[in-house]
Protein backbone atom coordinates (compact mmCIF):
# COMPACT_ATOMS: atom_id res chain seq x y z
CA UNK A 1 0.00 0.00 0.00
CA UNK A 2 1.74 3.35 -1.10
CA UNK A 3 0.21 6.73 0.70
CA UNK A 4 0.43 9.84 -1.58
CA UNK A 5 0.96 12.38 1.65
CA UNK A 6 -0.20 15.79 0.78
CA UNK A 7 -3.96 16.56 1.06
CA UNK A 8 -4.27 12.66 1.08
CA UNK A 9 -2.94 12.11 4.84
CA UNK A 10 -2.28 15.87 5.62
CA UNK A 11 -2.40 19.37 5.08
CA UNK A 12 0.07 22.03 6.11
CA UNK A 13 -1.93 24.77 6.34
CA UNK A 14 0.22 27.21 3.93
CA UNK A 15 3.46 26.40 6.02
CA UNK A 16 4.90 24.06 2.67
CA UNK A 17 4.48 26.77 0.22
CA UNK A 18 6.69 29.65 2.95
CA UNK A 19 9.40 26.82 3.81
CA UNK A 20 9.98 26.06 0.11
CA UNK A 21 9.96 30.07 -0.75
CA UNK A 22 12.52 30.57 2.18
CA UNK A 23 14.33 27.46 1.15
CA UNK A 24 14.53 28.42 -2.34
CA UNK A 25 16.49 31.71 -1.35
CA UNK A 26 18.25 30.83 1.13
CA UNK A 27 20.17 28.15 -1.74
CA UNK A 28 19.99 30.48 -4.84
CA UNK A 29 19.84 34.36 -2.82
CA UNK A 30 16.84 35.24 -5.04
CA UNK A 31 13.35 35.80 -3.49
CA UNK A 32 10.59 33.90 -4.84
CA UNK A 33 8.78 35.67 -7.08
CA UNK A 34 6.70 32.68 -8.40
CA UNK A 35 6.41 29.28 -8.23
CA UNK A 36 5.91 26.24 -10.67
CA UNK A 37 2.91 24.24 -10.19
CA UNK A 38 2.94 21.31 -7.24
CA UNK A 39 -0.01 19.64 -7.74
CA UNK A 40 1.04 15.93 -7.89
CA UNK A 41 4.54 16.72 -9.07
CA UNK A 42 7.59 15.86 -7.54
CA UNK A 43 10.01 18.30 -5.85
CA UNK A 44 13.13 17.76 -8.42
CA UNK A 45 10.41 19.29 -10.83
CA UNK A 46 8.60 21.59 -8.90
CA UNK A 47 12.41 23.16 -8.22
CA UNK A 48 13.64 22.93 -11.68
CA UNK A 49 10.86 24.86 -12.85
CA UNK A 50 10.46 27.71 -10.23
CA UNK A 51 14.12 27.99 -10.99
CA UNK A 52 13.14 28.54 -14.75
CA UNK A 53 10.82 30.80 -13.90
CA UNK A 54 13.43 32.87 -12.28
CA UNK A 55 15.75 32.32 -15.12
CA UNK A 56 18.46 31.00 -12.92
CA UNK A 57 20.64 27.93 -14.67
CA UNK A 58 19.28 24.38 -12.98
CA UNK A 59 22.31 22.90 -10.94
CA UNK A 60 22.14 19.40 -9.19
CA UNK A 61 24.18 20.82 -6.39
CA UNK A 62 21.57 23.98 -5.82
CA UNK A 63 18.76 21.06 -5.28
CA UNK A 64 21.08 18.69 -3.14
CA UNK A 65 21.55 22.15 -1.12
CA UNK A 66 17.73 22.97 -1.29
CA UNK A 67 16.12 19.53 0.25
CA UNK A 68 18.20 20.28 3.53
CA UNK A 69 17.00 23.57 4.20
CA UNK A 70 13.58 22.66 3.26
CA UNK A 71 13.58 19.40 5.69
CA UNK A 72 15.49 21.53 7.82
CA UNK A 73 12.35 24.36 7.53
CA UNK A 74 9.97 22.02 8.21
CA UNK A 75 11.39 20.77 11.33
CA UNK A 76 11.82 24.40 12.60
CA UNK A 77 8.43 25.11 12.15
CA UNK A 78 6.95 22.44 13.74
CA UNK A 79 4.50 23.45 16.37
CA UNK A 80 3.68 26.74 13.50
CA UNK A 81 2.67 23.57 11.15
CA UNK A 82 0.86 21.85 13.66
CA UNK A 83 -1.13 24.47 14.50
CA UNK A 84 -1.85 25.87 10.95
CA UNK A 85 -1.91 22.33 9.16
CA UNK A 86 -4.01 19.16 10.25
CA UNK A 87 -4.18 15.58 9.86
CA UNK A 88 -7.07 14.85 7.26
CA UNK A 89 -9.79 13.23 8.67
CA UNK A 90 -9.46 9.18 8.89
CA UNK A 91 -6.35 9.28 8.34
CA UNK A 92 -4.74 7.81 11.41
CA UNK A 93 -7.58 5.08 11.69
CA UNK A 94 -7.35 4.00 8.28
CA UNK A 95 -3.29 4.14 8.22
CA UNK A 96 -3.75 2.10 11.72
CA UNK A 97 -6.47 -0.19 10.17
CA UNK A 98 -4.59 -1.27 7.09
CA UNK A 99 -1.56 -1.67 8.93
CA UNK A 100 -3.45 -4.42 10.93
CA UNK A 101 -4.56 -6.02 7.51
CA UNK A 102 -2.55 -10.21 6.97
CA UNK A 103 -0.19 -9.65 4.37
CA UNK A 104 -0.17 -5.60 3.62
CA UNK A 105 2.61 -3.56 3.93
CA UNK A 106 2.60 0.25 4.15
CA UNK A 107 4.83 3.12 2.58
CA UNK A 108 4.35 6.24 0.97
CA UNK A 109 4.33 7.49 -3.13
CA UNK A 110 5.36 10.90 -2.69
CA UNK A 111 6.36 14.10 -4.53
CA UNK A 112 7.92 14.92 -1.26
CA UNK A 113 11.91 14.11 -0.58
CA UNK A 114 12.52 11.55 1.78
CA UNK A 115 13.02 14.12 3.94
CA UNK A 116 10.58 16.59 3.86
CA UNK A 117 8.57 13.31 4.02
CA UNK A 118 9.77 11.84 7.32
CA UNK A 119 9.78 15.61 8.66
CA UNK A 120 5.94 15.95 7.93
CA UNK A 121 4.89 12.70 8.84
CA UNK A 122 6.92 13.12 12.25
CA UNK A 123 5.47 16.48 12.81
CA UNK A 124 2.17 15.34 12.60
CA UNK A 125 2.65 11.66 14.57
CA UNK A 126 2.29 9.64 11.14
CA UNK A 127 6.22 8.29 10.78
CA UNK A 128 5.70 5.48 12.80
CA UNK A 129 2.60 3.83 10.76
CA UNK A 130 4.39 3.40 7.89
CA UNK A 131 7.82 1.96 6.10
CA UNK A 132 9.87 4.76 5.07
CA UNK A 133 12.59 2.57 3.88
CA UNK A 134 10.19 1.00 1.16
CA UNK A 135 8.61 4.12 -0.26
CA UNK A 136 9.77 6.28 -3.29
CA UNK A 137 10.36 10.30 -2.89
CA UNK A 138 10.63 13.51 -4.97
CA UNK A 139 14.25 13.30 -5.53
CA UNK A 140 14.48 9.43 -6.97
CA UNK A 141 12.64 10.18 -10.91
CA UNK A 142 11.24 13.31 -12.09
CA UNK A 143 8.76 10.93 -13.42
CA UNK A 144 5.83 10.20 -10.85
CA UNK A 145 4.78 6.80 -12.97
CA UNK A 146 8.50 5.51 -12.25
CA UNK A 147 8.12 5.64 -8.37
CA UNK A 148 5.91 2.84 -8.29
CA UNK A 149 8.40 0.03 -9.82
CA UNK A 150 10.92 1.78 -7.28
CA UNK A 151 9.21 1.47 -4.23
CA UNK A 152 8.38 -1.86 -5.67
CA UNK A 153 11.39 -2.97 -5.93
CA UNK A 154 12.31 -1.19 -2.68
CA UNK A 155 9.78 -3.18 -0.65
CA UNK A 156 11.13 -6.70 -2.74
CA UNK A 157 14.95 -5.90 -1.72
CA UNK A 158 13.59 -5.83 1.67
CA UNK A 159 10.70 -8.20 2.40
CA UNK A 160 11.80 -10.71 0.07
CA UNK A 161 8.41 -10.67 -1.76
CA UNK A 162 7.48 -9.70 -5.36
CA UNK A 163 5.27 -6.90 -5.92
CA UNK A 164 3.16 -6.34 -8.67
CA UNK A 165 0.37 -4.31 -10.21
CA UNK A 166 -1.82 -7.12 -8.80
CA UNK A 167 -0.33 -6.74 -5.15
CA UNK A 168 0.00 -2.59 -5.09
CA UNK A 169 -2.33 0.03 -4.37
CA UNK A 170 -1.62 3.63 -4.69
CA UNK A 171 -4.14 5.80 -2.73
CA UNK A 172 -3.53 9.46 -3.52
CA UNK A 173 -5.32 12.78 -4.73
CA UNK A 174 -4.78 14.16 -7.76
CA UNK A 175 -5.25 12.88 -11.41
CA UNK A 176 -1.59 12.89 -11.24
CA UNK A 177 -1.50 10.37 -8.26
CA UNK A 178 -4.03 8.20 -10.77
CA UNK A 179 -1.88 8.38 -13.91
CA UNK A 180 0.97 7.54 -11.64
CA UNK A 181 -0.56 4.11 -10.65
CA UNK A 182 -2.03 3.26 -14.16
CA UNK A 183 1.15 3.83 -15.83
CA UNK A 184 3.62 2.81 -13.09
CA UNK A 185 2.01 -0.72 -12.01
CA UNK A 186 -0.59 -0.23 -9.61
CA UNK A 187 -4.06 -0.33 -8.67
CA UNK A 188 -5.34 3.12 -7.77
CA UNK A 189 -7.52 4.14 -4.79
CA UNK A 190 -8.17 8.05 -4.92
CA UNK A 191 -9.44 10.08 -2.35
CA UNK A 192 -11.14 14.02 -3.09
CA UNK A 193 -9.78 15.26 -0.29
CA UNK A 194 -7.41 17.94 -2.48
CA UNK A 195 -8.39 20.13 -4.77
CA UNK A 196 -9.36 17.58 -7.42
CA UNK A 197 -13.04 16.66 -7.63
CA UNK A 198 -14.42 12.78 -7.20
CA UNK A 199 -15.48 13.36 -11.27
CA UNK A 200 -11.09 14.60 -12.06
CA UNK A 201 -10.77 11.99 -10.66
CA UNK A 202 -12.29 9.44 -12.13
CA UNK A 203 -12.10 10.54 -15.62
CA UNK A 204 -8.41 9.58 -15.17
CA UNK A 205 -9.24 6.43 -14.78
CA UNK A 206 -9.30 6.04 -10.81
CA UNK A 207 -10.76 2.58 -10.09
CA UNK A 208 -12.29 3.55 -7.25
CA UNK A 209 -12.98 7.42 -5.75
CA UNK A 210 -13.90 7.74 -2.55
CA UNK A 211 -14.60 11.76 -0.78
CA UNK A 212 -12.24 11.19 2.15
CA UNK A 213 -10.66 8.26 4.58
CA UNK A 214 -13.47 8.00 6.95
CA UNK A 215 -15.51 5.38 5.79
CA UNK A 216 -13.16 2.24 6.64
CA UNK A 217 -15.60 -0.07 5.48
CA UNK A 218 -15.42 1.11 2.00
CA UNK A 219 -11.60 1.52 2.36
CA UNK A 220 -11.38 -2.03 2.86
CA UNK A 221 -13.90 -2.99 0.21
CA UNK A 222 -11.58 -1.12 -2.24
CA UNK A 223 -8.70 -2.96 -1.10
CA UNK A 224 -10.41 -6.38 -0.82
CA UNK A 225 -11.38 -6.02 -4.61
CA UNK A 226 -8.06 -5.60 -5.59
CA UNK A 227 -7.03 -9.06 -4.04
CA UNK A 228 -4.19 -7.27 -1.64
CA UNK A 229 -5.51 -8.53 1.41
CA UNK A 230 -9.17 -10.71 2.85
CA UNK A 231 -8.54 -8.37 6.03
CA UNK A 232 -10.96 -6.12 7.46
CA UNK A 233 -10.74 -2.28 8.54
CA UNK A 234 -12.80 -1.21 12.01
Amino acid sequence: MLWDIDHTLIETGGVGREVFAAAFEQTTGVPMKDMADPSGRTELVIFGETLDLHEIPRSDEYFRHFIELQARGYEERAHEMRLRGRVLPGAVTALQSVGRLAGVVQSVLTGNTRLSAEAKLRIFDLDHLVDLEIGSYGEDDPVRAKLVPIAQERAERKLGRRFTRDTTILIGDTPQDVTAGREGGAHVIAVASGKSTATDLKDAGAETVMPDLTDGMALARAIEVRGTSTGHVD
